[in-house]
């Protein structure tokens, strides 16, 4: 009865079949493909500040009109996610991936020849940014799929490939323009990203066959020997029943052999049917836009807190500059400073991945001590002075966000929160949450820094949110099995028994009958 990891062999066009999480395999190209989407996507998208100054000399407009560009980009990618995990179970994530690499490409690429920033809002904001969401999401998905005990690890060293992707994009593209212009450039970058349709083209489908059907092998084989034994017509051995010779002499083991034989000849001989078969269960994702994940109380909480953590994500990346230079750090300093907190951002996210590795471990509680430390290095912002203070607070900040941007999304996988079957249909409903958050953080904290005229006021608002998100994260667990649950069981008890009306009554001669008809079969077994 050994649970073997083999897969099935199969063309390369259809899915991989395993009797459990590989661990391994072919995830490990699922994670290069999952490395280069992230550098290909988020990593565009913190580069794209590099564009900002020519795009307002170009168009002659304002630096706020100039960033609704990215803004717009970054709702869109969140807030069609439902969308993309609809077309994922409809039509596969292999394709729907390769979907949304052209349409990133197609995007960037018009946006080169745009006339007006109106023209980019459409290019980038809309067509680039639906891409981005159809080809980050389902990435991550399967590679969750793939992967269980080194999940968190692998999950957090492939999301690097935005940070690496900074690293090496914004200085490229930089000295790119200086020899062909911004627009060649921009060319150069949507041509560039046809590599996620490549990266798309390698998540390979995996198919997961039910665990019972292997362990349900031991007790027929108890009941086998134990017939034989007590019936003494065959010398057949146990060894030969796990071997597949038929024994004909048991009655009971025509049924039983006829159930076996087509869980192990099936895979070999039709490859496609396990796959139909095991289509059943995640039956309900193929139904996204109903939210049913929504009446589980630990999603919700989970949910709760990535919309309020949005709001510490992004706005640190856009205000370090200009608190540095409000302190009087030069522009080529306040640069470090960014670099400095993508780099501590790349440690982060591979310390969170090996800590979450570690058995036995609870990882929601470790992403709340992540959350928690995280709120400290937000509101240690306002208080740092000079270039070493901001350099400090930086890279406490880039490794702290890295334990918690590259795992919250993985996370959903876990039991705590709604486990891998429905992790498909709650990425989609969670990261469209986010989206809200995403919209209106950075506008939020813009209005506080003119209304105060002091750039703390935007780090202080982050720290709020991101204690808010703590607070909901430290409830998932509860809701999972604390006070909700019981209240849910108590509830159910009390709906079963109103329902189940009073207890039948019996005759007073109940027992003298049965013991009469016991005495009786007992006697007529003597005789016999």
């Amino acid at each position: 009865s050994k649970m073997t990891v083999k897969a099935v062999k199969m063309p390369c066009t259809s899915a991989n079949v395993y009797t459990k999480v590989p661990d391994g395999g072919w995830g490990w190209t699922v994670a290069f493909a999952f490395f280069v989407v992230e550098a290909l996507t988020y990593g565009i998208i913190k580069s794209f500040g590099v564009f900002f100054n020519d795009l307002m000399e170009s168009f002659d407009e304002t630096n706020s009109r100039i960033s609704w560009i990215i803004s717009i980009c970054v709702f869109v990618q969140t807030f069609t996610a439902p969308l993309s995990t609809v077309l994922s179970n409809r039509f596969g994530h292999r394709l729907v991936v390769m979907a949304g690499g052209l349409l990133v490409s197609a995007g960037m690429v018009i946006a080169s020849f745009a006339r007006s920033v109106v023209d980019m809002y459409v290019t980038i904001g809309v067509v680039s940014g639906l891409g981005y969401c159809l080809s980050f999401l389902p990435t991550v998905t399967i590679l969750s799929q793939y992967f269980d005990k080194r999940r968190s690890l692998v999950t957090a060293v492939a999301s690097t490939g935005e940070c690496f992707a900074v690293f090496s994009f914004a200085p490229a593209i930089t000295a790119l323009k200086e020899q062909i212009g911004w627009r060649y450039s921009m060319l150069s970058v949507g041509v560039l990203q046809l590599g996620i349709t490549a990266c798309g083209s390698l998540l390979r489908p995996i198919v997961i066959r039910e665990q019972e059907e292997v362990k349900a092998q031991p007790p027929e084989e108890s009941t086998e020997t134990k017939y034989m034994l007590e019936n003494e017509q065959t010398c057949t051995s146990i060894e030969s029943i796990d071997s597949g010779v038929d024994i004909t002499t048991s009655p009971s083991n025509v049924p039983g052999k006829t159930k076996a034989e087509p869980k192990s000849e099936e895979p070999k001989q039709h490859g496609q049917n396990p796959v139909e078969n095991n289509s059943t269960p995640p039956e309900p994702k193929t139904k996204l836009l109903d939210f049913s994940v929504m009446r589980d109380y630990s999603f919700i909480c989970y949910a709760f807190f990535g919309l309020f953590a949005t709001l510490g994500f992004f706005a640190p990346s856009l205000y370090i500059i200009p608190l540095s230079r409000s302190l009087g750090i030069g522009k080529d300093h306040s640069a470090y400073i960014l670099s400095a907190m993508a780099i501590a951002e790349v440690f982060g996210r591979i310390f969170a991945g090996w800590v979450l590795n570690k058995k036995p471990i609870r990882k929601i509680y470790i992403e709340l001590i992540c959350v928690i430390l995280l709120s400290v290095a937000l509101v240690a912002f306002p208080f740092a002075s000079g270039f070493w203070g901001l350099m400090i607070c930086s890279v406490y900040f880039g490794f702290m966000l890295g334990t918690v941007a590259g795992t919250h999304i993985p996370l959903l996988a876990e039991d705590d929160v709604v486990g891998i079957e429905r992790m498909s249909s709650a990425a989609g409903v969670y990261v469209f949450i986010q989206s809200l958050a995403g919209l209106a953080g950075p506008p939020l904290a813009g209005v506080l820094v003119d209304t105060t005229k002091n750039y703390s006021s935007a780090f202080y608002s982050c720290a709020a949110g991101m204690v808010l998100g703590a607070v909901f994260l430290a409830l998932v667990r509860p809701c999972k099995t604390g006070l909700c649950h019981q209240q849910q069981q108590q509830q159910q008890v009390e709906v079963e028994e109103s329902t189940a009306g009073p207890p039948p009554e019996l005759p007073d001669d109940f027992i003298d009958m049965d013991i009469g008809k016991a005495e009786n079969s007992g006697k007529g077994s003597d005789s016999v």
